[in-house]
């Protein structure tokens, strides 16, 4: 009997990656195996991002890619950029289906009619050593420039009992380390809210390590901060979305805090917990964005020393009002900017990680950056990168490591007995 076989790619935000590994699983368990590099899938699965333009390309060479490498075979595209603009995906050579994002998790069911097709929740995490789960989607915030609440739809939770199943099957697969994800985590609200679901994901015998995704600063309540701070397993690092240092760009963002509470928040976690990291986004080149405005967003980096800054330019996004904000900033303005934070970002997390020089902390150990064969990489707790020599030590393992030296990689790590 012919062996199945598919791929699946995703591209974009943790939650994509979930929703990925979900078609991953489910396929398996239909008895379709993974397609070799050089070998021609079955089926091929892209799930799209469309949050920027170059998310945009990105999604389109994938899919133009998998038809080159996969021809005659049923490709079909899903995601954000399908949910968008599925027109422009059906036209391209070896797309054979086109699917909404609110009919992605029936995708299999749709594909195979008359299969036994499993449920769409994870017990794998495949070439990861930290499960992303997804306990929310959709967003109802409506920020200028986001196109998200447009292809994801209105916020809606999952069931705190789903989320906590698929949590223990996930750690009965090996997995340590659990990150709740989803469009918009605050907005969690099924038999619970948010500090509710951290405090039952917390008791789940097995659970070594729990981060909670991306996260505004108005939605760390005092609730959601205890849970954090005083969990057996919950880690001392959050990632909270700053955007921008301007008060002034925040309102026209539609961001529903200011400067000030950001940089409250992050004091507050921080008090309790000295050792506590953030790490977050930032939007450089936003409509009117002036010198003065980006010169905010550089203070609050240097005061918050973030370990870790993803930055975006800003790119129109059709639908969204920003899109037709005047005052547009120049290209060379912008890309000069990003430059100016990408620095600033190395140079506060290198100063970061050098107030750690000394200390003896635990890492869970992953692949080395860039597959070093002589290194594996690690986090700790507070999400410090950490590279240590690979020696007899595997993947997946905690490790008490002596921080011994900062490098612009990240902090080097010698095991102890």
């Amino acid at each position: 009997m012919k062996r199945k076989t598919y791929k699946v790619e995703a591209l974009g935000c943790r939650t994509n990656q979930y929703e990925a590994q979900a078609f991953r699983d489910q396929l398996s368990q239909m008895g379709y195996e993974l397609a070799a590099d050089n070998e021609t899938a079955d089926l091929c699965i892209v799930n799209t991002c469309t949050v920027t333009e170059s998310a945009d390309s990105h999604s389109r060479h994938l899919i133009r890619q998998f038809a080159k490498q996969n021809p005659d075979t049923q490709l079909v595209v899903t995601g954000c950029l399908a949910e968008r603009d599925p027109d422009s995906l059906r036209v391209i050579n070896g797309v054979t289906q086109v699917v909404s994002n609110k009919n992605k998790e029936t995708l299999l069911n749709d594909l195979f009619p008359e299969a036994e097709v499993p449920e769409f929740s994870i017990k794998n995490f495949d070439a990861h050593t930290r499960a992303f789960v997804k306990v929310q989607d959709g967003c109802n915030s409506f920020c200028t420039y986001c196109i998200i609440p447009y292809v994801r739809g209105r916020s809606r939770s999952k069931p705190i009992q789903d989320i906590l199943r698929e949590v223990r099957e996930l750690v009965e697969s090996g997995f340590k380390e659990i990150v709740l994800t989803g469009i918009n985590v605050g907005d969690f609200d099924h038999g619970g809210k948010l500090a509710d679901l951290v405090r039952a994901v917390d008791g789940i015998d097995g659970v070594e390590r729990l981060r909670v995704s991306s996260i505004d600063p108005d939605e760390i309540d005092e609730d959601l901060q205890d849970a954090i701070l005083n969990g057996k397993k919950t880690c001392h690092s959050m990632h909270i979305v700053l955007q921008a240092g301007s008060n002034v760009i925040l309102k026209r963002m539609n961001r529903k805090y200011t400067r000030q509470l950001f940089l409250e928040t992050v004091r507050r976690l921080r008090s309790a917990s000295p050792q506590f990291t953030v790490t977050t986004d930032i939007i450089v080149g936003f409509p009117g964005e002036t010198e003065v405005d980006f010169e905010e967003t550089l203070e609050v980096m240097r005061e918050v020393q973030f370990a870790k800054v993803h930055m975006f330019p800003y790119s129109d996004r059709p639908r969204t009002k920003a899109a037709t904000f005047p005052n547009k900033v120049p290209h060379d303005i912008a890309k000069a900017r990003k430059a100016k934070v990408l620095q600033l970002s190395e140079e506060m997390a290198f100063s970061l990680r050098q107030q750690y020089v000394g200390q003896k902390m635990k890492i869970l150990t992953e692949e080395g950056k860039g597959k070093d064969e002589g290194h594996l990489f690690g986090h700790t707790e507070n999400f410090l990168g950490v590279l240590i020599e690979r020696g007899s030590y595997t993947t997946n393992q905690i490790l008490e490591v002596e921080l011994v030296a900062n490098l612009p990689e990240g902090l080097v790590g010698r095991v102890c007995a």
